[in-house]
């Protein structure tokens, strides 16, 4: 989690130019965040990542050499606490369930605006999960409510989950509702094993279909 007045690392990993260098030029003028670096592709990202030290890398899908899913693959298996978010053309159901499941922390279109992009990585440097509404719409559009048979939550628990479905940290929530950040865990924790459910993904689909969020 980043801490307060901390400057925020960010790489960014696009194939086109273009969107690299507009990009960073929006991103310069943001207090607060810095563009420790740039490339073209997955492989040229793994080789710089090292160096670099980047909280969060953004990165497109659609790359020659190593795509976005095969980066965020071996991002997750070697550097575990780095923070991946994905800045996509597509709008595309099983890529983002493919990249959630595999470590990416958000998920936003090229569409955005300059200020959901900025929120977007603060959100995921955080250690919170940001996903743009359009992709959240995409991603439930044709799911099938999830059975819990039993597994009821309790008003707390559902309360808390709510608050993860819409990105919140576990330290927000705790702010919020005024409990300690370990009960917030304690209780997030609780609400898998009820639920069985493992992704924060699968959380969110669950809370939407319950119409919590």
């Amino acid at each position: 989690m980043s801490e307060p007045g901390s400057v925020l690392k960010v790489m960014l990993v696009d194939d086109h130019i273009l969107v690299l260098e507009g990009i960073r030029a929006r991103l310069q003028q943001e207090k607060g965040i810095d563009v420790v670096g740039q490339a073209t592709d997955g492989n040229k990202a793994l080789e710089l990542v090292n160096d670099l030290k980047p909280d969060v890398v953004m990165m497109d899908i659609s790359m020659p050499n190593m795509n976005g899913i095969e980066a965020t693959k071996i991002f997750k298996e070697r550097y575990p606490d780095l923070k991946i978010l994905i800045l996509s053309m597509h709008d595309n159901r099983e890529y983002i369930s493919q990249l959630m499941f595999h470590g990416a922390k958000g998920y936003i279109l090229k569409d955005v605006s300059a200020d959901e992009m900025v929120r977007a990585l603060r959100t995921v440097a955080d250690g919170a999960t940001y996903i743009c509404c359009a992709a959240t719409e995409t991603l439930f559009r044709h799911g099938e409510p999830i059975d819990t048979g039993e597994s009821k939550l309790t008003r707390r628990e559902e309360a808390i989950l709510g608050r993860v479905a819409k990105g919140f940290s576990s330290k927000a929530i705790s702010n919020e509702l005024n409990i300690s950040v370990r009960t917030v865990e304690s209780h997030r924790q609780n609400i898998k094993t009820k639920l069985h459910l493992n992704t924060t993904a699968e959380l969110t689909k669950y809370a939407y279909d319950q119409e919590l969020l």
